[in-house]
Order: C-alpha cells, then structure tokens, then sequence
C-alpha cells in the first residue's frame, strides 16, 4: 500500500491495478484509513483499502435500483453519490474548471449565463392538461415529440464513457420532500446539484428509489423539426413519466429551477406553500419569509446576524414548519463586497463552493469578482452550511411575518406598508418590482416589472393556487404581512434618490419585533394599505412618499400612472380570485 502521506500521484498495484490519491486537501477518513479512487471493471470508484485483508471496500457502491431498472442501458463507468472532494477531482483531471487559490472550484457555463426560459417545455397530456397555465411561461410539448426526445437522449447518452449520478432529496420536511436522481456528464454539474439539493444520509442510498429523474447532457443537441422544440436547448418536463431531459446548456441553474417546478407542482395538492423566498428565524423563535424579485434587496435583507437563516430561495410552508427545499445556497458574485456580505463573500474562499463565470487570473488563480466581462449574471453554489448563522434543521417555524419587497422605481410607494390577507394575495399575485434606465438596452424611464407569485417563470399551476394558499395561511396563522419598498423616494428614478438601507432595516425590525403594529397609521389613498405615520429612528417624511416630491401634481399623475398598470396587469386573475381580492385593487382616479 502506497505511503498514505506521498503526494498527488498514480500508483500501481500487483495485477496492474491503478490507484489514484485524492489531494492532501480534498480526502476523508473512514476509520484511520485513507479513502482513494480505484479503478475497479466499470470505472473508478470510491473506495477503501483494507490492509489486513488485501480487500477494496467501495465506499459508494450502486444502489438497488440501478439505471437499467429504469430503461437506461448503458456501458459507461458510472460514479454514483461522490462526495464533494472526488468530484472536485474528477472535474480537474477532466478540465471541467480551475481551482482558485483559495479553493473554490472555478467554472464557464459557456453561451448560456443564465436560464434558456423560452426553451422550456412541458409535456400536455392527461396529467396535466387540466392542471397546467398554459402560455408563454409553460409551453407545451406533445407526448409524441417527447418520446422522440427521450429516445435520442437514451442513444445519445449510451455513447457517453463516464457519467456521475446523485441520489438526493427536494426538500427538508420528510413528509413533503421528492426523491430525485440526477444524472450528468459533466462532474462539476453532479457537484452542483450536490451541493445545492438536501443530501441523504448514507445509510438511506442504497435503498433509494427515485420519484423523478433529470438526465442532464450538455452536448445533446435538440433538433427543432424532429423534438418540437424552439432552438438545440432544451429543458422537457413531463410529470406523467417523472422525467426531465436537458440539453444543449451547461448552465447548472437549469437543474436546481426544476427541481422547484416540480415541488411547485406536487405540494399544492396537499396544501403545501411553495415559495420563491427567502426565510430567517428570528431569536424568539419567529419565522420571516422575504418574497422579492431580482434587485429588492431580498438576499441582503433577509441575510442579519442577529437572525437564524432557514435559507436563500425556495420553501415550502407546510402546517407546522417553513422548510428549506435545498441543502445549498447559489448567490449572485458580481462586485461582492467583504464589508457589505461578508458571510457570502467567505465562500468565495472555501474548498467545496463552486463558482460560475467568475473570472479568475490562470496563473495566480486569483478571482475578480467585480469583472463582469464572462457574464453579468455570475454566481456561486455553496452548502448552506458554510454560512455561520445557518439553520442546521434546514426548517423553522410558521411565519409569523411575510415581508414581500419591491423596488419601485416610480417613487410612489411607500417604505413601507401593512397589508391585509386580501390585499397580501393581490400583491403576491401582482409580483410587482420596476426596471430602471441603464439596465437594459431601450430602457429610458422606469418600467413596471410584474412577475406573479415573486417567480412566475416556475410556478406550473395557475397563480391564483398559490394566491389563494397563501391567503389562507396568512388568515389562519393571523400572519402579519408587510409590503417594502427598497426603491425611490422624492421622485422618480433620475430624479429621487434610493430609499436609505438604515432607514429600510429600521422599518424591517420595528415590523419583525412587533413594535410596528403599535403604529399610528394612516390610509394610502392610491393603493388603500396601511402606512405607519411615524417610527422611531425614521424620518417622518419619508414615510409619506408624495411629500417627498417637490412637484406634487407630478407625484400623482405618477401614481395614477403606477395603479393604471397594477389594475390592468391583475385583469388576468380577476376571475380565479374572491370578490374581497379584487375590491384590495388600487383605486384609479
């Protein structure tokens, strides 16, 4: 047996055997010894030497229900359930990435930086043709094009010589979790999904028996006349099968967003919240969940030492407990800063975070956060863990308070304001943040944003399933529920200024500790919530948007302007929701 202490390297054995070490950095022990990737027929896998026996033990043997059992013939070596350091190692000897100096594995997702939405499909069929809201966000797919697809993904996949598989969980409550088995081509995509779904305890793997299966392949090419598809990307959802298929991108965010979709699909039917949020516990045991769109501050806001963090992005609010559906975090990167998010900041610098488009010097391996030169939309996948104020049940208890933030651009709204349950599902179906000049080509004024439940591009059902959940959890839990605006006071984008960070968390604590709803408030007469008149440590001025404006005729040609498009964006949902829903409507003039 090799000298457990030698270096990176190759060994040879008696009968030609090849052993290659894990780094120094990247092992773990199982009772003393050193745990090694062995070339066994079929592939290498994790494995133990036994001195006194002369025996390989294989510390990740395949699980009982294989990938034949499930019509997926192939010859390939195939790595079933690595842990983080042999994937790191396989995606390096593979040059899928560069490690960084501090450790983070470094990645390119190529063309794709982001989500292929228009490219993605679901297949209508007696499953779901009653159940889905079809449109421009969930497109159909036919069964029979599905089937040629899945056909070509099975050819297409047998001709692979290596392939990883994950055995994982959707979900942290047991009761409301999905099994899902992943399988990939690439090792750093099986290390993301890793990192970023709820891992299994070891003893629960070789029974696992999956309920869903994504087969993700990069280099699966879509044809368009032949899969009934829009480009050579694909990303096909069919739940009467239980099976996802995606090609043609290797951006890793394709497999965490369908995992989502799929709980979003299934808890509804056992009147189980999903949320696109996030959620801390606050030190009396209090739960928050932050609803908000791109650039509300939901990351930052929700992200407070003082309070435990459940998680970063999707939950489930079940009868008894807000719960995390993911074991990992994936933050945006671009221009992070140590003093504003340290505790993100730090896993840029860790042995386990995969980082996505971020540049890095080839040589120094140093990175540049703040070069957005590969993409704008840079981002990094990390154990939930490696954040120090994390929840280690990955749950809380219901919320006591729902936050939803917008950031809004016209200055009209106020910092803050508190919602009724009605008035919380008409917002919440509303989704409503704004884009400014400068962030996308074109853009010249604020643009209304308008994305319904906080994460339209995810929600299969119709909204107004999710609307009408939330509605009732908030009235049935006496949920206070709160609309903040991260956005513009004293006038518009261009002409105001940002709402002041102090004087949001200011409002924010009054709201989580309950001092805000000793209050004195006033009515707001465009949108009809409840404002608060004065808080402590606030400028009073800045709680009443229109007298932050010098021009005031202008302030409420703005506001008209903002209920106007409020009005006609819920026109969609007026029927699918209650009267008392549709009376918490802004007021025209």
């Amino acid at each position: 047996m090799p000298n457990p202490s030698a270096s990176l390297g190759q060994w040879k054995r008696p009968g030609d055997r090849k052993v290659v070490q894990i780094s120094n950095e990247a092992f773990d022990r199982v009772g003393g010894r050193r745990i090694c990737l062995h070339a066994f027929p079929g592939g290498l896998r994790l494995a133990q030497f036994n001195v006194h026996t002369g025996e390989w033990i294989v510390a990740n043997p395949a699980p009982a229900f294989t990938l034949s059992r499930q019509g997926i013939e192939t010859s390939a070596a195939i790595h079933w359930n690595l842990p983080t350091a042999p994937l790191v190692e396989h995606a390096l000897s593979r040059g899928e990435g560069l490690l960084a100096e501090h450790g983070p594995l470094v990645v390119d997702t190529g063309k794709h930086t982001g989500r292929s939405a228009k490219d993605k499909f679901i297949v209508r069929d007696t499953e779901t043709e009653e159940n889905i809201w079809w449109g421009a966000t969930n497109k159909a797919m036919t069964p029979a094009h599905f089937a040629t697809l899945k056909a070509d993904f099975i050819q297409h996949l047998a001709g692979i010589d290596t392939l990883f598989v994950q055995d994982l969980f959707g979900g942290s409550q047991p009761e409301h979790r999905v099994r899902v088995r992943v399988i990939n081509e690439l090792a750093w995509h099986n290390l993301f999904i890793r990192t970023l779904l709820v891992r299994p305890e070891s003893q629960a793997l070789a029974g696992f028996e999956p309920e869903f299966t994504i087969i993700d392949l990069p280099s699966f090419k879509a044809d368009p006349a032949r899969h009934g598809t829009r480009s050579e990307t694909v990303v096909a959802v069919n739940f009467s099968e239980k099976l996802i298929l995606i090609g043609g991108t290797r951006y890793a965010g394709e497999m965490k967003k369908s995992v989502f979709g799929i709980l979003n699909y299934k808890l509804p039917v056992d009147g189980i919240m999903p949320m696109h949020c996030s959620a801390n516990i606050g030190p009396k045991g209090d739960t928050a969940v932050f609803f908000g769109l791109s650039g509300t501050g939901k990351t930052t806001l929700s992200a407070d030492a003082s309070r435990t963090l459940i998680g970063d992005d999707e939950h489930g609010w079940s009868d008894t407990a807000v719960f995390n559906f993911e074991g990992g975090c994936y933050a945006k990167m671009i221009r992070l800063s140590e003093e504003a998010e340290p505790e993100i900041y730090a896993t840029t610098r860790r042995f386990g975070t995969v980082l996505e488009n971020v540049v890095i010097d080839p040589d120094t391996r140093k990175l540049d956060l703040d070069d957005a030169s590969k993409a704008e939309n840079t981002r990094g996948a990390y154990p939930i863990d490696f954040i120090p104020n994390a929840s280690a049940e990955n749950m809380g208890p219901v919320p006591r308070n729902v936050i939803m933030l917008t950031a809004d651009a016209f200055g009209v709204l106020p910092p803050i304001a508190k919602l009724t349950p009605d008035q919380a599902m008409y917002h919440f179906l509303s989704g409503y943040t704004a884009k400014v000049a400068g962030t996308e080509i074109g853009v010249t004024e604020p643009e209304a944003t308008f994305s319904t439940c906080f994460g339209a591009p995810f929600m299969p059902r119709h909204p107004s399933i999710y609307g009408n959940l939330l509605k009732e959890r908030i009235a049935k839990g006496g949920v206070d529920c709160w609309l903040v605006n991260t956005g513009w006071t004293g006038g518009k984008y261009g002409v105001g200024k940002r709402m002041p960070i102090k004087a949001t968390r200011a409002l924010l604590n009054a709201a989580l500790d309950g001092s805000l709803n000793d209050a004195e408030f006033r009515i707001d007469p465009n949108f009809g919530f409840k404002v608060p008149v004065s808080v402590a440590g606030v400028e009073p001025a800045i709680l009443d948007p229109r007298q932050t404006w010098a021009d005031k005729a202008e302030y409420d040609a703005t506001a008209q302007k903002l209920v106007g498009l409020f009005i006609e964006n819920f026109a969609q949902f007026a029927e699918h929701v209650d009267e008392s829903v549709r009376a918490s409507a802004p007021r025209a003039a």
